[in-house]
């Protein structure tokens, strides 16, 4: 019988969030962002989280209209996307400290690792309340690689696209948010098209795949703020 008693939840939590606080904490230190209320960082990062409860009925609901093949792993990426999108960029980004272009990659990626957080949760509370905590240890350390990345670097080139935007003309932005939304959606699909259909023989290529995304999007994140620089 699974044994959801506070110690389970405990376990579950820590090591479904911790690894996302370490990440969180590597991307903004990477992106100097002191001076920014880390508040909102946190905000960020906890209504990211809270959108899985939106997320999750929409995309059951979908489910019944669009399956598991690749429509489906599009749709669900998608929705998954907008919604992290959408609350950032209410309480964030059209705030009036998103003064820097690297900002909105950080915004983001604050939420979207609030999303993974409880997510991975989700996937982990599962096996330790079965009292296989080793197996919810595994889990949680591939998707500390994996899907928590992911979510960080989908929203991450997302705000990269916002962040090429800030320092131009506005009537290209929407363009700019259209480019973003569909090369996080893009980033998603892959990354789970190739998870679901590989069924665990090509984690290893898909892993190496989604740090070479990683490298590119710390690349990305190096002209956003050279970018800065230039029109201080």
């Amino acid at each position: 019988m699974a044994d959801y008693s506070w110690q389970t939840i405990a376990i579950a939590g820590a090591t479904g969030v911790l690894p996302t606080i370490l990440w969180l904490v590597f991307w903004l230190r990477g992106a100097r962002t002191a001076g920014k209320p880390k508040g909102l960082f946190i905000l960020c990062y906890i209504l990211g989280a809270l959108m899985v409860f939106l997320v999750v009925p929409i995309q059951k609901f979908a489910f019944n209209f669009v399956g598991i093949g690749i429509t489906g792993i599009i749709v669900f990426a998608s929705i998954e996307e907008l919604f992290k999108f959408l609350i950032i960029n209410t309480v964030a980004l059209k705030s009036n400290f998103a003064t820097r272009a690297i900002d909105f990659p950080m915004f983001l990626i604050s939420g979207a690792l609030g999303f993974a957080a409880l997510e991975n949760v989700f996937f982990i509370i599962g096996p330790i309340a079965d009292g296989l905590i080793l197996t919810g240890f595994i889990t949680g350390n591939i998707r500390f690689l994996g899907a928590t990345l992911l979510h960080a670097m989908a929203s991450g080139l997302f705000g990269v696209m916002l962040g090429l935007s800030f320092h131009r003309n506005w009537q290209f932005k929407p363009l700019y948010i259209l480019a973003g939304f569909a090369l996080a959606v893009l980033l998603h699909s892959t990354f789970n098209f190739f998870i679901i259909s590989g069924d665990g023989r090509n984690t290893l290529q898909t892993l190496a795949f989604l740090w070479v995304v990683a490298i590119l999007n710390i690349l990305l994140f190096e002209k956003l703020k050279r970018m800065d620089k230039l029109t201080v």
